[in-house]
């Protein structure tokens, strides 16, 4: 009977979450960040006050759903994520991976679709934070070295999509090419979601059976330069996905979890 009811709590628990979601996001998207890009201005003080306020509220997010006993969440290494200038690569097995992540990292930035950043509803937050996006692959790879130049740390998902459960780890060479041309320190993260939930063919209410667990597991500074000296960019790139998807393959193994 109690684990009935704890299953009813969690379902409603996760339908206000998702509702809130949206409810706050409206304000911010339709109400501070139109202000903030009409005050700041351009440049790095808007894009650092943007990405501070979407932290914060991620970072409130977060808590709401683990005082509401919708899940729990913890984190090792996380002292690692706010080095500025890195690249931080991470596996993808739910849909709030990037919320967790810019939870943590105060000055994070990331990739999105030209077609969201043309939105008029999502111009303003995409644009004030200085979020990065462009139809040609070498103009965008460009913007994201110019990012973590900067100091930035761009959070990128190498599969390109939510992990399938029980599939093998799959990577594109992009973030390779972003790690060649800006040169920065690559920060691996492990995230990991137990029992599984939000995967990628999952609805909202198809909740687990109990409170879910996200885990971020910060892995150290892997650094590409001396590494891939004296080889071809395209070898390099090779050289750099198969490292970063071993890497992933290894944790994946030595936690039993995809």
């Amino acid at each position: 009977m109690l684990e009935r009811i704890n299953y009813y709590w969690r379902l409603v628990g996760t339908g206000l979450s998702f509702f809130l979601f949206g409810a706050v996001g409206l304000l911010f998207w339709g109400l501070l960040f139109p202000l903030i890009e009409r005050f700041l201005g351009a440049g790095l003080e808007k894009k650092l006050t943007s990405r501070a306020w979407m932290h914060g509220l991620f970072r409130w997010y977060m808590n709401f759903m683990r005082r509401i006993g919708i899940l729990t969440y913890e984190v090792r290494g996380g002292e690692r994520l706010n080095a500025p200038g890195r690249l931080v690569v991470a596996n993808h097995p739910s849909l709030l991976d990037v919320v967790f992540l810019i939870s943590q990292i105060r000055n994070a930035t990331c990739i999105v679709k030209p077609a969201l950043a043309a939105n008029p509803f999502m111009r303003f937050p995409i644009r004030a934070m200085g979020y990065i996006y462009a139809e040609d692959p070498e103009a965008l790879v460009e913007q994201c070295a110019a990012e973590l130049r900067e100091g930035a740390s761009l959070i990128i998902f190498p599969e390109g999509t939510r992990t399938t459960p029980g599939k093998p780890i799959k990577f594109q060479r992009g973030t390779a090419a972003i790690a060649l041309q800006s040169g920065a320190p690559v920060l691996p993260v492990r995230i990991g979601c137990t029992p599984t939930t939000l995967t990628k063919h999952e609805k909202w209410y198809q909740i687990p059976h109990k409170k879910f667990t996200l885990s971020l597991d910060v892995g150290d500074d892997i650094e590409f330069g001396s590494m891939n000296a004296g080889v071809s960019r395209p070898l390099a790139a090779r050289h750099i996905t198969r490292r970063l998807e071993q890497y992933f393959i290894e944790r994946q193994a030595d936690h039993g979890k995809p």
